[in-house]
């Protein structure tokens, strides 16, 4: 089926301000309002911490409405490419991971934040703000890998991921690279994280996360993480993700719903203190952008999902 540019237009604003209409509770955020720094994200930690999570067993189930393409497929970020489409695509049901032996096989149970870091904090066992469905083959090569960018590549994935040795700041061991359209996403992920879970950042070990409560990164890691969350601005599939989200644990990633905090927290703005404008005011500015990415890729993405 062919699309016009202008019914996909049309399409992408019925859909924004559908989801303009089901927003931030009021008050959700006055807890965090005229703070900055590590004030702000303690403030933000009282908001959203202890989410009611759901079993580990249940996620699956739970990625059905959080992580579904159009064609009510997996969307796995490590197989995924948004503007080239999928080589492969996993229903919910009838493919879900045992083993895997080769990419395309099955989809499982992704920690973006690898257990073995966080031991001890069970609820981040199933916490679907940093749990995606993806490719079991990939998630395996990407075991408990930090982020970070290749300089020499190891191996590569379908979509473009990759394993390699890092080049950004001073860290040289190996990493995972996912592609640039979801660079923004994992690392909004992490800075909800260790936000949600600032009273357990400390006790965590990892090259990329943990030992203080703030920053609670490294610095090579939150130096790469700012560069990303700039580079990948805030998506409509984060913003739906987001809501759905909400639905089951009763809490939101506030770096979705209001991306300068990120900024107010531990870049630009540390000195200025957080105050929000009209919610549907600030969707409107920070959707531009992925709108624009969105819509180049958005006849392809029609006639494959």
């Amino acid at each position: 089926m062919n699309y016009s540019l202008g019914s996909i237009v049309a399409v992408v604003f019925l859909f924004v301000s559908s989801s303009l209409s089901a927003q931030v509770p009021d008050g959700y955020y006055t807890a965090a309002r005229g703070k900055r720094g590590a004030d702000l994200k303690t403030a933000l930690f009282t908001i959203i911490k202890d989410p009611d999570v759901v079993p580990y067993a249940q996620l699956w189930e739970a990625f059905e409405t959080t992580d579904a393409l159009r064609n009510n497929k997996v969307w796995d970020m490590y197989s995924d490419h948004p503007e080239k489409g999928a080589l492969y695509h996993y229903d919910f049901r009838n493919n879900r991971c045992g083993s895997s032996r080769a990419e395309g096989d099955c989809f499982n149970r992704e920690h973006s934040l690898p257990r073995s870091w966080f031991k001890g904090t069970r609820s981040l066992e199933s916490d679907l703000f940093h749990l995606y469905p993806t490719d079991g083959y990939v998630n395996n090569r990407r075991s408990n890998l930090p982020f970070g960018q290749a300089g020499i590549i190891y191996w590569e994935s379908s979509n473009g991921s990759k394993v390699g040795q890092n080049t950004f700041g001073n860290y040289t061991k190996t990493i995972f690279e996912p592609i640039d359209e979801y660079k923004g996403d994992f690392a909004r992920t992490y800075f909800y994280v260790v936000t949600a879970y600032e009273d357990k950042v400390s006790q965590w070990r990892s090259d990329q996360v943990g030992g203080s409560s703030y920053p609670g990164f490294s610095d090579w890691s939150l130096h790469l993480l700012l560069k990303w969350h700039r580079e990948d601005p805030v998506s409509l599939k984060e913003v739906r993700r987001n809501e759905e989200i909400y639905k089951i644990q009763d809490n939101r990633n506030p770096y979705i719903d209001y991306p300068e905090l990120v900024e107010h927290v531990w870049g630009e703005s540390m000195s200025e203190l957080f105050q929000p404008e009209v919610l549907s005011d600030s969707f409107l500015v920070i959707e531009c952008s992925p709108f624009e990415r969105w819509l180049k890729g958005m006849s392809n993405l029609f006639k494959q999902r």
